[in-house]
Formats: C-alpha cells, structure tokens, sequence
C-alpha cells in the first residue's frame, strides 16, 4: 500500500514519545503552547505544567481550522513570551508546533530559555514549511534548521538532536493527497476519475523518488525536531 506524504504527525509523535522518555523522571517540565495537552500522556513520569495563550477556538473561514479547541485543561494561560513563573523554573520545556504560531518566535525561545534551569533540556518541533492553519494566528509558514542553530547556538546550547522529518518527496505527496480537498473550496470543482488515476501513479513515482533519496530534506522537509540541552 503506497503511504507516502502520510506520516508527517505519526514521525513527529513518536520522536515525542521516544525523545519524553529521554529526560529523568520527577524532572520539571513546562509545555509551552500546549493547546489541548495532547501530550501530557507521554509525561506521566515528569512533574508536568501546560501553558498556552488560550485564544484559539477552532473556528474560522481562513485556511485549515480544527472546528473546535478545548483550553479548559491548561495551568498557565498568558503570551508565550512572558510566562509567569521565576527564573530557571523547569528542568525541562517542550514546545510542539508553536512557533510559527507567534509573532515573534525569537523573543518566545527566549522566554523559554530565561525558564529552564542550566543543564536543562529543550525540546522543540516546528514545520519547515506549512499551510495557513489556525489562522489568524499564523504568522511564518515554518522554520529551518538554521534557525535554531543560530539562536539556540547564541543561546549556549548543545544539540542533542537536531533532525528533519521527512524529506522533499513526502512533502510533495502529503500536499498532493491534498488536492482535491482545496480544489473543491478553492476552485468550485473536484478531480475527475483521470485526475485521480494520474494522481495515484505520480504518488508511486515519489514513493519510489524516496527510497532513494539522498538527502532532500535539505531542501523540503515537514518540519524540524530540535532536542538540545541548556549549558
């Protein structure tokens, strides 16, 4: 069965759940931007706070909207950018899928810094690239690898792990799945049957372009998982 374009949540999910496992239990770890804390399930052997900003509802006319958003099992609601709590409060702090729903994502990962205690450990992913999602607080439509080299490196971190999900190929096939979707809201119509038969060959031809790539995630990836440790 050809999957490809298919496991953008399902690679980044279970890098969570691996890279959670990876920090000492009873450690102190702050969720930031947590949303509806669909990953405080991997946390169970930490001493978990969520925070988030609480003002995304679901609802919109612009780009991809989840319908609906519960904030009610958050601990911290304020911007992420002035998180109430003192200096060096966490042994941890994880941030999924997040920045690029902040005006300014420098001033957020260092709020996140000013937060984690020296020795402390980072966990971030963001998209490389993304859709207009959560709109209207949609501000970059993703970030690269050389982003968190430059920052975090500023910053004084050591990078665990620094990695892209997925590569070109994926990429292209997870919007392809997505054409006839935007085509009905977005041109009034839908593929036909040939549209749909040319569809089903180009994705085997870009599952077969990725079993043998190479390294094209340098120049597409769906996202960037950062997992690094404070000096």
């Amino acid at each position: 069965m050809n999957t490809i374009g298919t496991a953008n949540e399902s690679n980044r999910v279970e890098w969570l759940e691996k890279t959670l496992k990876k920090i000492p239990a009873g450690s102190k770890i702050l969720d930031a931007g947590a949303g509806e804390c669909q990953f405080k399930k991997f946390c169970s052997h930490l001493n978990y706070t969520s925070q988030d900003f609480a003002q995304y509802n679901g609802e919109g006319n612009v780009g991809l909207q989840t319908g609906t958003w519960d904030n009610s099992k958050l601990d911290i609601v304020s911007d992420i950018t002035s998180i109430p709590r003192p200096d060096a409060s966490f042994d941890a702090v994880m941030c999924t899928e997040v920045l690029e729903h902040v005006p300014d994502p420098v001033a957020a990962i260092t709020e996140l810094n000013r937060l984690l205690k020296p020795g402390g450990y980072l966990l971030i992913t963001a998209p490389f690239a993304s859709l207009t999602h959560f709109a209207p607080y949609h501000f970059a439509s993703g970030l690269n690898r050389f982003f968190y080299e430059h920052h975090l490196g500023k910053m004084g971190y050591n990078f665990i792990d620094l990695s892209l999900n997925g590569n070109y190929f994926e990429v292209v096939a997870q919007e392809l799945r997505r054409v006839n979707t935007v085509a009905k809201k977005y041109s009034g119509t839908k593929l036909t049957f040939f549209d749909r038969v040319l569809r089903y060959l180009f994705l085997h031809t870009l599952q077969r372009l990725s079993k043998n790539d190479t390294g094209s995630q340098e120049l597409f990836a769906y996202g960037v998982h950062v997992f690094a440790q404070k000096k």
